[in-house]
Formats: C-alpha cells, sequence, structure tokens
C-alpha cells in the first residue's frame, strides 16, 4: 500500500508498531498480548498470542526486528504455519507491506481456510483493518488501491 502526505517517516511507522502492535491491529478483529519478553518494544524472541474473536487465537515469535521491518513466525496451535512480514519503505510516498508465507496449521484449519473459506474472509478483514490503521497512524492519506496478497505453501512443502 502507498500513502502520500505522511506525517512520519517508515522507521517512525514501524518504530510505533514494534512499540505497541495494537496501534495497528484492528480491536475488532485482533489484539496483540505479548506473554513472554520484557517490557518495552518487541525484541527477536518476545512471543505475542494474537487474540481474535473464536477460536483463531495464534501465538507467534519475534524472529526480526529492524528499522523498517519486523518478521513474526508462527508457533504451535496458530492456524497457519509460517511466517509474516511487515515493512515500510519511502520512494516519495510512504510504502507498506504485510507479506505472508504460510500453510495451514492442522486439517481443520485447512478446511476453515481453503475450503470453507470462512478463515480466509477473517484474514482479509483482519489485514484490511490493519492496513487502514496503518493509514492513520501515519497521518497520511492512501494513494491508490489498498492489495492484499498471502503466499500459501502447501502442505507437501
Amino acid at each position: 500500500m502507498r500513502i502520500r502526505d505522511a506525517q512520519i517517516a517508515p522507521e517512525e511507522l514501524i518504530a510505533r508498531l514494534t512499540e505497541d502492535p495494537n496501534r495497528g491491529a484492528p480491536s475488532e478483529f485482533a489484539s496483540f498480548q505479548k506473554v513472554h519478553g520484557g517490557d518495552g518494544p518487541m525484541k527477536v524472541d518476545d512471543e505475542y498470542v494474537v487474540r481474535m474473536p473464536g477460536p483463531w487465537d495464534g501465538p507467534v515469535r519475534v524472529l526480526h526486528v529492524g528499522p523498517r521491518s519486523f518478521r513474526l513466525a508462527t508457533l504451535q496451535t496458530h492456524l497457519e504455519a509460517g511466517q509474516i512480514e511487515f515493512r515500510a519503505s519511502s520512494n516519495g510516498e510512504l510504502e507498506f507491506w504485510i507479506e505472508s508465507w504460510a500453510r495451514s496449521g492442522d486439517r481443520l484449519s485447512n478446511l476453515l481456510y481453503a475450503r470453507l473459506r470462512m478463515a480466509k474472509e477473517v484474514q482479509l478483514h483482519m489485514w484490511t483493518s490493519f492496513l487502514e490503521r496503518v493509514i492513520e497512524l501515519s497521518g497520511g492519506v492512501r494513494s491508490g488501491r489498498l492489495e492484499v496478497h498471502t503466499r500459501r505453501l502447501d502442505d507437501a512443502a
């Protein structure tokens, strides 16, 4: 997603999200609760539970925190098995990505995501809402379309 007239730089955006990921998380869909790690901003090896309505709570571990990005990996009992990266840059406009590499965590998750499409719809609304909150956090306005892409690995991988 691109944001024009942003009031903050990519580094400040990532700093705000790693200080409190709930600044981006849409509270009606998800909230981050730190369950392992010290007070303060997100650090490598911190663990969170992403609380969502229904049976969707997902534990994650922080793999990377940098000035322009952070990456999380799913832990056992998460609906998905994979990683997700949040990153920001600037090319005249503030750019923000959420990139996910994942497969279903188990058969039930696969059924809910791939067959019934229920989990996929929840995920789509959650990431769209997250991106909208990032726009608000930046102080700018969306430039162009909001695009959400999730890459899924097949279970054979």
